[in-house]
């Protein structure tokens, strides 16, 4: 377990179901922000803010890819893999646990892709 965004912060983005669904769609394979917004039926605005709200509480992780024509773009992937909430004598108390286990893969494959 790691540490946790405050648990009012958590618990509201939490109960947007864009954030949701983003961090259900990332969870096996990263996908890039049109790709989300295409399968999520959903403006591309609303899915770069969910984005970055999801990124900036450290349930989802940033790639940047290049393809075979030099283009760079972003993939994301779901970080979040466990949130405990604990109601406590001083209020409620949040324990996330992440998902990095391809991350180190990731980021070199990444950075391999880039060089070529």
């Amino acid at each position: 377990m790691s540490d946790a965004p405050p648990p009012d912060e958590t618990l509201a983005l939490l109960g947007d179901e864009y954030a949701r669904a983003i961090l259900i769609a990332t969870r096996s394979e990263p996908m890039t922000a049109d790709a989300l917004a295409e399968a999520l039926d959903a403006a591309p605005s609303t899915v770069y803010d969910r984005i970055d709200d999801l990124t900036g509480a450290g349930f989802l992780s940033e790639t940047t890819r290049a393809d075979d024509r030099g283009n760079h773009y972003a993939e994301y992937r779901a970080r979040l893999d466990r949130l405990g909430l604990e109601l406590t004598d001083e209020g409620f108390e949040l324990a996330v646990s992440h998902r990095d286990r391809d991350e180190p893969a990731a980021r070199l494959h990444a950075l391999w892709s880039d060089l070529r």
